[in-house]
């Protein structure tokens, strides 16, 4: 997507901060007009008033996305604010941590309500409303670990494994109606939910270098991502670049799942 294609609009989830912040921004400075969500409503303003005062064409659209109602809303909100949606980003997520034999039922439920019921609610509202249009794109974030197991992350891998399935199956019964479904898999990215597993700075090294003890690779391009990585890989996959992509998961890891 460039300043000479045409910019479409785009619902944005998790937008308040984070990869979904960084997926809004880059949208917005093409000249997509943005209706950025998350349910964090102060965070999601601050956000976008930043977008706005660079010149990006951004509203706020508070809501919950493991809200069937909330979803709701905000699909047709987005539509009053800017028109028919051309694009989604399923970006919200969240991450519990813990062995699998010690986690609560909480945890299980919540991880999985907003990392992959919240993308079923969302993609399913957008989509209805793509289909008659015979167009659209769509990108889910999920991650690496969606494929790879990891030690005391099993929630979160289950829901993004989840995510991914659901969004593959959906790209595949849409495809004939001309509405690509695709997936950006980032590994480590420096946001404060990654900053927020490290007891301190060392967790930065460790995250590069690997960990024997934990069956983790380390990061070959020795460095992590950052959200803006994402974000562009994400616009790319939005772009009519990608336009013959579909069902296909790009995995932004710096390579530490090896290629595989």
């Amino acid at each position: 997507m460039t300043k000479t294609e045409n910019p479409g609009t785009a619902i944005v989830t998790g937008a308040g901060g984070g990869i979904g912040a960084a997926v809004a921004r880059v949208l917005a400075a093409r000249g997509t007009a943005v209706a950025a969500v998350d349910r964090d409503a102060e965070r999601l303003r601050e956000n976008v008033e930043k977008i706005a005062a660079d010149g990006g064409r951004i509203e706020a659209v508070p809501a919950d996305v493991t809200d069937p109602g909330d979803v709701e809303a905000a699909a047709a909100r987005a539509e009053r604010l800017h028109g028919p949606t051309d694009y989604l980003v399923n970006a919200a997520g969240i991450l519990r941590t813990g062995a699998a034999v010690e986690l609560t039922e909480r945890d299980w439920s919540e991880t999985l309500a907003v990392n992959a019921t919240g993308v079923f609610l969302m993609s399913r509202a957008v989509v209805r409303r793509m289909l008659p249009r015979r167009t659209g794109a769509l990108v889910t974030i999920v991650s690496n670990a969606a494929g790879t197991a990891r030690v005391s992350m099993s929630a979160y891998a289950a829901s993004k494994a989840a995510a991914e399935m659901y969004t593959k199956c959906l790209g595949l019964e849409v495809a004939g109606h001309g509405i690509r479904c695709n997936l950006v898999a980032p590994g480590s990215t420096e946001t404060p939910m990654l900053v927020g597993m490290w007891a301190d700075e060392s967790g930065r090294a460790s995250t590069i270098d690997g960990s024997l003890e934990t069956y983790k690779a380390g990061i070959p391009l020795r460095k992590l991502a950052d959200p803006r990585d994402i974000a562009e890989a994400v616009a790319f996959l939005l772009s009519d670049r990608a336009s013959h992509i579909t069902m296909h998961t790009l995995t932004v890891d710096g390579g530490a799942t090896l290629g595989v």
